[in-house]
């Protein structure tokens, strides 16, 4: 059973365009896919929220339909928001609205002790880590056309959660923004597997999130890797599902020992399990 479906009708004098909305209300840091049906005459161009543009895809299984994901940042307040589709039929330029509430997530807040130098930054460290930040931009900030998914995304190990997404991080008594992942508990050295297929984007020891793999799923949807101790994978890379890409660690920020997962849509952070479930009840 697929997520409530929100179903929109637009009258035309041609027809009529059929939308589905995974739900009418999302929040903060979560994701929402929208689903357009493939009709002679019609091309899709693109959404816009806030100003910001997302593109429309085939649809990866299907081949009656495009789809849509509209990443909502995790900063983002509850407000009443309008998505505005772009497209053209039989070459005329048209458009079309859709009404999205965000709602507020309600995320905990967490405290960690870890050492001072990884809070207060030397120089030295600071400018390793800004120059590593606009590194992964660049990968986030790439959609690739194709898509690599096949079937449903897993977990990246059958392990404890032990913080969900979204908590705002309290690191020595300081806020340092809020936690952009799901941690698994891991001891140093458990395998690793891939979320779903797609092409290895990154593999590199990075100062925050140390032993790092980012797997680019096609459509702009990429899955994240963190703390871990050994890569068996290098960029390029095509990987399968389930395929192993390494141990987990304690490398990085950390207070110990465990596997970060994270995801990332049109270059958005967001809630990777709850994308995770969106797309494997809609688009499977």
């Amino acid at each position: 059973m697929r997520y409530l479906i929100f179903f929109i009708l637009f009258a035309s004098t041609l027809f009529s365009l059929h939308i589905e909305m995974s739900q009418k209300s999302v929040a903060n840091g979560k994701t929402a896919l929208l689903e357009f049906e493939k009709k002679d005459g019609i091309l899709y161009e693109k959404l816009i929220l806030d100003k910001k543009e997302y593109k429309v895809y085939e649809h990866p299984l299907d081949a009656k339909k495009y789809y849509a994901l509209i990443p909502i940042s995790y900063y983002e307040k509850p407000s009443k928001k309008t998505i505005k589709l772009l497209y053209k039929q039989d070459a005329k330029e048209m458009s079309k609205t859709v009404a999205l509430e965000v709602k507020d997530g309600f995320y905990k807040k967490e405290t960690l002790k870890v050492q001072q130098s990884k809070v207060t930054l030397s120089q030295k460290d600071k400018k390793r880590a800004e120059k590593e930040y606009v590194e992964a931009m660049k990968v986030y900030n790439t959609s690739t056309p194709k898509s690599y998914i096949t079937s449903e995304f897993i977990a990246p190990m059958q392990s404890k959660i032990t913080s969900e997404f979204g908590k705002a991080r309290i690191y020595n008594d300081t806020l340092k923004g809020y936690h952009s992942g799901t941690d698994y508990r891991a001891s140093v050295g458990t395998p690793i597997v891939a979320s779903n297929d797609g092409v290895v984007a990154l593999v590199k020891d990075r100062f925050y999130s140390g032993g790092s793999v980012i797997i680019d799923h096609g459509h702009g949807i990429y899955t994240c890797y963190f703390h871990m101790s050994k890569f068996d994978v290098k960029r390029g890379q095509e990987v399968k599902r389930g395929e192993t890409i390494g141990l987990s660690g304690k490398s990085g920020r950390v207070t110990g020992p465990h596997l970060h997962f994270s995801a990332r849509v049109a270059s958005e952070q967001v809630d990777p399990l709850q994308l995770i479930e969106l797309l494997n009840k809609n688009l499977f």
